[in-house]
């Protein structure tokens, strides 16, 4: 398979014969090797495949096996003759990473941290299919669709400022409930303000080391301080809806023959438009679950510190599709951007990012698992040049979730959170196992890829105390 290589961190797949574009794919020699691991790099080809497809397929540093698209690819499409496909968004729809600045620092932990934890699994749900204690009924259900985390804050979860630093201010304006199945609206009413499982996740953080003082200050950051860090998605909701999609394309288009994964309407057709209000929908009730469990945890934690304070610095998203303005052969033009297990990357003076943020970039977030350290890194202009402003989500799997079953028991995987000092509750033994850290790439290396290239800017280093995992 041939690669050229444009500098140390960046890579080229040659578009061969019904291919579109090139590949691109950012990333280490190391970090290649364990991309080339599996379907990745056929999958990234066949995203070249796709109609409407403009400048290359990209993978980011974190990229491995996904369905459809790899998780960590990134298209954008021409609006008139591209294509929407559920493979480039994902089962869990909007899949986000949201975190919070507190008014603690480590020493006010001392002493009751397995407390705490076991305060905070308990306050918020998690688990497989697990629902909540939160009532909702149609009517509301159809108001959340529609209005995201505002109907949240309306009720009194929340307050307006919660929004401010939200992408898309915790609501895409072109949701519809209409187009979302009983079933998927079945499947999702119960389970706002629940994690769910996989690699979900509620992290309490001390931030460890500022890499860019001027920028953590701006997005409220100091060095000892606790943060929490919350990974979750659109549940049952979202998931039924990628399926119920993906069901009505192949019935009314087909799929591709090099790959049925990535089944596919026009952007323009009526059942285009349709998944992408279903989309954004799904994206909204994400968005409102994240805000709930917020709440959550603001008020769990006041049991603990009665002066307690939890501030969003920014709330992310990871499995998204989205119409933005980029600049494409010197001309600024509107695309749709599908970003799959991927981060928006917006630098300096782009409008859509929160105005306290305008001077050095939005934030991103980059997890690492359990175990290991995460990312607060800052937005690029180069990204919008290199990668349709986008940049990992994660460390990104490097062994199944199969795989690292048949290598550690829950017993060692419970000793090595012991051992590094992390307090673990977990709702199963197999959420314990499948996120310990052997199960991903190397963040440290991830980030220095992204820092590296120039698709997303080290501000600071978080590492984890007490994590709460499905």
């Amino acid at each position: 398979m041939e690669f050229t290589k444009i500098n140390d961190f960046e890579w080229e797949l040659e578009a061969v014969e019904g291919m579109g574009v090139p590949g691109k794919i950012f990333a280490s020699e190391e970090l290649l090797n364990q991309i080339k691991e599996g379907k990745s790099i056929e999958q990234i080809r066949n995203v070249a495949r796709l109609p409407g497809i403009l400048q290359s397929s990209i993978a980011m540093p974190d990229a491995h096996q996904g369905y459809g698209f790899s998780i960590g690819g990134v298209a954008a499409f021409d609006i008139d003759n591209g294509v929407i496909s559920p493979g480039g968004v994902g089962y869990d729809i909007n899949c986000s990473v949201r975190l919070l600045k507190t008014n603690l620092v480590r020493s006010d932990l001392n002493g009751c941290e397995r407390e705490i934890v076991k305060s905070l699994f308990a306050a918020v749900p998690s688990g497989v299919g697990r629902g909540g204690t939160f009532s909702l009924n149609l009517k509301d259900l159809d108001e959340i669709l529609i209005d995201g985390a505002s109907w949240m804050v309306e009720k009194g979860y929340g307050t307006s400022q919660d929004l401010e630093f939200i992408e898309e201010n915790g609501c895409m304006k072109c949701a519809g409930s209409k187009v979302v199945s009983q079933r998927a609206k079945g499947r999702g009413i119960n389970q706002m303000g629940t994690l769910g499982a996989g690699n979900h996740f509620l992290d309490v953080l001390i931030v460890d080391e500022i890499f860019d003082l001027e920028t953590a200050k701006v997005y409220g950051l100091e060095k000892d301080q606790v943060v929490i860090m919350v990974h979750c998605g659109s549940r049952g909701l979202g998931h039924q809806v990628a399926s119920d999609y993906i069901s009505l394309m192949e019935k009314e288009y087909g799929y591709p023959e090099y790959d049925r994964e990535l089944v596919h309407a026009p952007i323009t057709s009526k059942l285009g438009k349709q998944y992408y209000s279903a989309m954004a929908a799904a994206a909204n009730f994400a968005f409102a679950n994240k805000q709930l469990i917020t709440h959550y945890i603001r008020e769990d934690m006041k049991k603990f510190f009665p002066e307690f304070e939890a501030e969003v610095v920014y709330d992310i998203c990871h499995n998204i599709a989205k119409f933005e303005t980029h600049k494409i052969d010197g001309n600024k033009r509107e695309v749709l951007v599908m970003r799959k297990g991927a981060t928006r990357s917006f630098g300096p003076d782009r409008e859509e990012i929160p105005k306290k943020y305008s001077k050095v970039g939005q934030p991103i977030f980059i997890p690492g698992s359990m175990g290991t350290a995460s990312y607060v890194l800052a937005g690029t202009n180069e990204s919008e040049k290199l990668s349709f402003a986008s940049t990992a989500h994660g460390a990104g799997r490097i062994k199944s979730r199969s795989a690292i079953k048949r290598e550690i028991t829950f017993e060692e995987a419970k000793k090595n959170m012991e051992d590094l000092g992390v307090y673990v509750e977990s709702g199963s033994h197999k959420g314990m196992i499948e996120e310990s850290p052997s199960s991903y790439k190397d963040v440290d290396e991830v980030v220095r890829v992204s820092d590296s290239v120039g698709i997303g800017r080290k501000v600071a280093r978080l590492m984890p105390l007490l994590v709460v995992v499905g």
